[in-house]
């Protein structure tokens, strides 16, 4: 038994490597040539693997990019989902309103300083007519769509938002304010340092939600 295991936890690191291997080398490709340049042959011969190999370990080209771009945002490979990082799990131990909230936009900034340049390769001529990055476009939008929603609802059950200010309105403004365009027009078309978007958006977002650019 003991040799069988060992022979599985050998075969489980060498996938995990290959796999690792086969998204460093889509990234460099993603952001050289763009994704139009990236097809799954050139990645099997820069991963230094069989086509089949690439659909094994990961999937097509579209896959590879989700993958690449979920790796990515979590700064590694782990099985841990975005929502129970040490990131996240932070805006929830907050004492208040506001602090949750920028505790939040902390998090998109660390989020932004990990994928953005490989959003941005993605993302710079727009997805045009090729369905499967249309598709990758609706499905990280989804995703963002869904963390907005979890901090407004958070925000509105434990702390309470300004009069008048329904939920899915305040959705609508965490959503239109944290979009990738938005932070890639300040901080790399604009010349913004990082720390400089972090409290512009914080001190908006907190007068959105909270009615006070204050920290509590």
């Amino acid at each position: 038994m003991a040799a069988r295991k060992y022979i599985s936890e050998q075969r489980d690191s060498a996938a995990r490597e290959t796999r690792r291997r086969i998204l460093t080398v889509a990234e460099k490709q993603l952001i050289d040539g763009g994704y139009h340049a990236m097809t799954v042959a050139s990645l099997a011969d820069g991963a230094q693997v069989s086509p089949q190999t690439i659909y094994n370990s990961v999937g097509g080209k579209a896959a590879v990019v989700k993958a690449l771009y979920d790796d990515r945002l979590a700064g590694d490979d782990e099985p841990v989902p975005i929502a129970e990082r040490p990131e996240i799990q932070r805006i929830l131990q907050q004492p208040d309103a506001p602090a949750a909230v920028r505790a939040y936009v902390a998090a998109g900034r660390l989020l932004y300083e990990r994928a953005g340049a490989l959003l941005g390769t993605l993302l710079q001529d727009g997805p045009g007519s090729d369905a499967e990055l249309r598709s990758f476009v609706a499905t990280i939008e989804g995703e963002r769509r869904i963390g907005n929603t979890n901090l407004v609802r958070f925000v509105a059950e434990r702390f309470g938002l300004p009069p008048g200010l329904a939920i899915e309105q305040a959705v609508d403004m965490v959503w239109a304010l944290t979009a990738f365009e938005l932070a890639d027009r300040l901080v790399r078309r604009c010349g913004w340092s990082l720390s400089a978007y972090e409290r512009w958006l914080g001190d908006l977002l907190v007068t959105s939600l909270c009615g006070s650019a204050r920290t509590g």
